[in-house]
């Protein structure tokens, strides 16, 4: 079986968050079980498995995402990743409709290989900051909000060096994640010093509960990021730097509860998986969306 390690929200190797990418042949799912085996095995922050949805009306492919401990709902650079790798194998511009947990999500391919997603925006609504969310940051906060389904917690820093000098305990962030209901990880934001130098504001994304200590670039993160910042500087149409080590660019665009993602991709390794899928068991899921 073909699998493919592809850089995405980066134009460079070795640059924006990898994401492993599994084009199955099979109209159903493998065993599940495979799948989180075959994503601990790539160790990185999301693999992708996508198989074709032969005659549905709402979607053209059945996608999902796993971590190297468990499946999640939504992941931007492994769909980003996915698309890239559809764009390389048909060789021409498109959109590819994904039935996912996350509802249809669509991704379309630009003539200069960049990819857009359409997915659902998640507003933020201002909360009180949970205690012990400063200690396990290693910072205070100017104010925290709650992302509703994305299942994120937005903390909102008062300038881009706070942001770029956190030096989270991974632990105590991984205990407040568990703590508290709905918390896929934390979201750590502020507005760009310097919007000169291409970016609007800068975040960083912390998911250690999940076997994420940092991500490097997250896509599903902007569709929180996207409508606050946009509320806040004005424009619709931003661009968020994701201050990790490996660094990524993600253009933002509001419109009305969807959020436009563009970012471009870089395939690293394109190889086989030699340990074939094993069948799903009757009580396996569907695909879902």
């Amino acid at each position: 079986m073909r699998i493919r390690i592809i850089d995405a929200f980066t134009d460079r190797a070795f640059a924006g968050n990898p994401a492993a990418v599994c084009l199955l042949d099979a109209d159903t799912w493998p065993d599940e079980n495979w799948m989180q085996q075959v994503a601990a095995e790539m160790n990185l922050a999301e693999t992708a498995f996508c198989h074709p949805l032969p005659g549905a009306a709402d979607a053209d492919w059945a996608l999902r995402w796993f971590t190297p401990a468990v499946e999640v709902d939504l992941c931007g650079h492994a769909t980003l990743a996915t698309a890239h790798a559809m764009h390389n194998d048909r060789g021409a511009p498109g959109s590819v409709r994904f039935s996912s947990r996350s509802g249809i999500l669509i991704a379309h391919t630009h003539d200069d290989g960049t990819v857009t997603l359409d997915f659902p925006a998640a507003p933020a609504t201002e909360v009180t900051a949970p205690s012990g969310l400063a200690e396990a940051l290693g910072s205070t906060p100017d104010a925290a909000y709650q992302t509703g389904a994305l299942g994120d917690l937005l903390a909102v820093f008062p300038d881009e060096a706070a942001v770029r000098k956190l030096a989270p305990d991974f632990a105590a962030v991984a205990r407040l994640a568990r703590r508290i209901d709905a918390i896929r990880g934390v979201i750590a934001t502020a507005q760009a010093a310097d919007p000169d130098r291409g970016y609007d504001f800068v975040s960083r994304f912390f998911a250690p509960a999940q076997g994420i200590p940092e991500d490097s670039v997250t896509g599903s993160a902007h569709t929180a990021l996207a409508p606050y910042w946009s509320r806040r500087l004005g424009p619709n149409c931003l661009t968020g730097l994701q201050a990790s080590a490996r660094t990524g660019l993600v253009r933002t665009e509001v419109h009305g509860d969807r959020v436009h993602l563009t970012g471009q991709a870089v395939t690293i390794v394109d190889g086989t998986l030699t340990a074939p899928p094993r069948a799903a068991s009757p009580a396996a899921p569907t695909s879902r969306g």
